[in-house]
C-alpha cells in the first residue's frame, strides 16, 4: 500500500474526492495539512479520520520558515508522495528539494501559471483550456506534466467553463496521483531521501 499526504487551503473538494476514491486503488491518505485554520477541508479530514496538521501561514514572516515547518510535519508521516490539492502557497526549495510532490493546476500548462488561471485561460485566444497535474519543482507551475485534461471553450460562459474545469480536475488529479505513484523511482529518486 502506498501512502500520501494531501495539502489544501480551501474547501477541500479535491481532497474529499481523493479520500473517497484512493482506497480502491490501495492508496491511503496518512495525513492532511492546511495553511488555513478556517479551511473547509478540515471537515473532510475529520469525516474520513485522516490525521490533520494545521500550519497557520500567518505565524511565519518568511516563506522558508513556513516551508521548513511543513516539511518537518510531513516527514513525521513518511508519505510516498505529497499532493497539493488547492494548496495556495508558492513553495521554496526548502520544500521542493526535500518533498516529492504533485500539484493540480487549472490550466493547460505551460499556459497561465500562477493565480487566476481559469479566468486567464477562458479569455485567451485558444479554443480550449483545461487542467494539468504536474511534478512540483522550485519553478512555479513549472514541473514535468503528468496528466492534462482539456475543456473546449465553445458555448461556455466563464461560469460554465469554470464549473467544467472544476468537474474534470478531480478525475485528472486522481489519475495524476496514481501515475505519479507508479513513477516514484524515476520521478523522485533525488527528491526524497527518507
Amino acid at each position: 500500500m502506498k501512502h500520501i499526504a494531501v495539502l489544501f487551503s480551501g474547501q477541500g473538494t479535491n481532497f474529499a474526492y481523493l479520500a473517497e476514491h484512493l482506497p480502491t486503488h490501495n492508496v491511503r491518505i496518512v495525513a492532511a495539512l492546511t495553511d488555513n485554520p478556517d479551511a473547509g477541508g478540515i471537515a473532510v479530514a475529520n469525516t474520513h479520520g485522516i490525521a490533520l496538521e494545521i500550519v497557520d501561514k500567518r505565524a511565519f514572516a518568511r516563506r522558508e520558515d513556513f516551508d521548513a515547518e511543513v516539511v518537518r510535519r510531513l516527514e513525521a508521516y513518511a508519505p510516498d508522495l505529497v499532493v497539493l490539492a488547492g494548496f495556495m502557497r508558492i513553495l521554496t526549495p526548502v520544500f521542493t528539494d526535500r518533498i516529492c510532490a504533485v500539484n493540480l493546476h487549472p490550466s493547460l500548462l505551460p499556459r497561465h501559471k500562477g493565480l487566476h488561471a481559469i479566468e486567464r485561460s477562458f479569455e485567451d485566444e485558444h479554443n480550449e483550456g483545461g487542467v494539468s497535474v504536474h511534478w512540483v519543482t522550485s519553478e512555479l507551475d513549472g514541473g514535468e506534466i503528468i496528466v492534462q485534461r482539456r475543456v473546449p471553450k465553445a458555448g461556455h460562459t466563464l461560469e460554465s467553463y469554470r464549473n467544467e474545469v472544476r468537474r474534470i480536475e478531480k478525475e485528472a488529479l486522481l489519475e495524476g496521483v496514481l501515475r505519479a505513484l507508479e513513477a516514484l523511482p524515476k520521478g523522485c529518486s533525488a527528491a526524497r531521501e527518507a
